[in-house]
Parts: C-alpha cells; sequence; structure tokens
C-alpha cells in the first residue's frame, strides 16, 4: 500500500520552468497587439482567467515597485459585459481590483440592451449568457475596439481548440473557423477592414493547471467562491445549482448544504459549483491533478445543450 503523500512535499516536485515559457508567450502576445492595434481592449470579468492576463498585462506595460505592486497605465482600457445576473461576489471584486489599478474600466451592460430592444427575454429568469454577445457587439461599435484580449484556452472546449492566437472576426462580429489565418513562426496576419475586428488570447496554451500553478506562483488575487466554502444547492442533471434569485429550487427539488467551490464563474443562471474541500491555490493544483473533465465540461449548463453550441455561439460573435 502506498504511503499517503504531504501536499507541501508534491508541489515543490513540479516544473515550474514551462511557466517561464507560457508567460513570455504571452508577454509577447500582449505587446503585439499594442503595437498593431489602434483601439484594443481587455475583457475583465474577474475570473481566474481574466485576473491571469491582467497580471500578464501589468508585466508587459508596468515596472514592478515591489512584489506584486506596479506602477504605470495599461495601454487600453477594460471591458466586462455584465448580464446582471453576475454572482455579486465576483462584481465587488471586479470593481475593487480596477479602483486598486486605477485602470480604466468599459461595462457593456445587458440591461442597457434589453431597454434597448436588441435583446428581448423569453422569460425574466432565463440565461442571458447567449445573450451577452449582442451586448458585447454594441460596446466594440460604440467604442470602436479593433481588438479584444480574452483568457480563452484551447483546453477549456472543442470550438476554443480550432481558435487562434489573434481569431479573425468580420463586420457583423462573427467567427468562420475556416476562414482564420495561420500562425507560423509567430508571424500573426492581423490585417482587417473597416468595421472587422480580431480576438487575441494570449493564454491560448495554457491548460487549467497551468493558470492555477501560475496564479499560485504569482499570488494573484482571485474572488473567494474560487476556493472551498458552503453553499446552497439543488442536484440537477448531474449538476450542483447554487441557490440564487435566479435559480430558485422548482417544487420537487431539495435544498441542501454543501463545501463547494467554483471552477469558473460567469451567468448565476448556467454556472455551476463542484464539491471541494480546496482552500488555497495548492490544494486546487493537487485537485486539478486528478480531473478528467474540463471546468467548462463540469459546470457550464448552457455547453450541454450540443456538442456544437459553443462553436454556434462563437460564430454569432460570442467570447
Amino acid at each position: 500500500m502506498n504511503a499517503r503523500v504531504n501536499l507541501d512535499q508534491l508541489l515543490p516536485e513540479l516544473d515550474h520552468r514551462h511557466l517561464d515559457w507560457l508567460e513570455e508567450e504571452a508577454i509577447f502576445i500582449l505587446r503585439e497587439v499594442a503595437a498593431t492595434f489602434e483601439r484594443p481592449a481587455l475583457l475583465f470579468s474577474g475570473g481566474k482567467d481574466s485576473c491571469v492576463v491582467l497580471r500578464l498585462a501589468e508585466k508587459a506595460f508596468k515596472t514592478r515597485v515591489s512584489g506584486n505592486d506596479f506602477k504605470g497605465k495599461l495601454p487600453f482600457p477594460l471591458l466586462h459585459v455584465d448580464t446582471g445576473h453576475n454572482f455579486p461576489e465576483v462584481i465587488e471584486f471586479r470593481d475593487q481590483r480596477v479602483a486598486e489599478m486605477g485602470e480604466r474600466l468599459v461595462v457593456g451592460d445587458l440591461e442597457d440592451s434589453i431597454k434597448r430592444g436588441t435583446v428581448r427575454l423569453a422569460d425574466p429568469l432565463e440565461s442571458r449568457n447567449g445573450h451577452q454577445t449582442v451586448t458585447l457587439l454594441e460596446a466594440i461599435e460604440e467604442h470602436r475596439f479593433d481588438c479584444l484580449i480574452g483568457g480563452a484556452r484551447r483546453d477549456e472546449e472543442k470550438a476554443r481548440a480550432k481558435e487562434r492566437i489573434f481569431s479573425h472576426r468580420d463586420s457583423f462580429g462573427q467567427w468562420q473557423p475556416k476562414e482564420q489565418r495561420p500562425e507560423l513562426w509567430t508571424l500573426f496576419n492581423t490585417r482587417h477592414r473597416p468595421g472587422e475586428h480580431f480576438r487575441s488570447f494570449p493564454i491560448s496554451n495554457w491548460t487549467e493547471l497551468d493558470v492555477w500553478l501560475y496564479i499560485a506562483r504569482e499570488n494573484i488575487p482571485l474572488p473567494g467562491l474560487y476556493f472551498a466554502h458552503e453553499r446552497e444547492v439543488i442536484r440537477r442533471k448531474g449538476l450542483l445549482v447554487p441557490v440564487t434569485a435566479v435559480t430558485p429550487p422548482q417544487a420537487d427539488e431539495t435544498v441542501e448544504t454543501a463545501t463547494v467551490r467554483f471552477r469558473t464563474v460567469g451567468d448565476m443562471t448556467c454556472t455551476c459549483p463542484v464539491e471541494s474541500d480546496a482552500e488555497n491555490p495548492a490544494d486546487i493544483v493537487a485537485e486539478t491533478l486528478t480531473v478528467t473533465v474540463s471546468e467548462r465540461g463540469a459546470t457550464r449548463m448552457d455547453d450541454r445543450t450540443s456538442d456544437a453550441s459553443m462553436e454556434r455561439r462563437k460564430k454569432e460573435g460570442y467570447f
């Protein structure tokens, strides 16, 4: 029988040298965006991937003062599409982080799209995740953004595995996987016509494990939802659905309190936690080493509608 391995003994044995290469590549991509495009923006939701990209942007464009303190300004604003159904803890963290950094935050509010009539809901409690596309494209048009920097990774989902690091979008904001441009020897074709734009993904080649190793190494602050906490949930279709104002229990469902954490955060109507006792990034690294399902596959109800649901949304202009 194998003896139990103490986590403190295990983590130092993990080779972190690949993180230096991934970091170098991401910083190169961020600087390429700043040098190539006139009006880029960084998508910042307060989620773990966007927090990692934000730290990489600090390293790319700011001067480190000490520890995790940087001085200077980013050469682009931050952009968040608020569905109105985001977890309050994440919105509070987003605003606090932006205030600490002194950066400019542009918020595209889905409620404004509803008021304009460009988004129509069949039910007030339906998931607004897919409707974000309309608000995002309206924000791009209003602010004339020509490149959005995102935290999508290829290991998350099949459609995202098809993405380029520089992903071209047509004048309708749509993504056509068969028309993406080759990226050989880190040479990027970023030419685009008026009205078109790009999405750039500096951490495309990272995995969920890489993200958590980097968060642990860099001591990157995150919303508390990512770590173990007690929450009321209901079990529905193999998932733990958090009990909130927009996800109330049905008549035949039982509410229980469980110790959970979120592997990804998004619209409350489609984002589910997993049972976990991981209280810090080191615990999550050890837990991630054993999982066999990506965070989206394990926690996102909207990705379970069909194998092509994400690809369909991306073709319509989704993140």
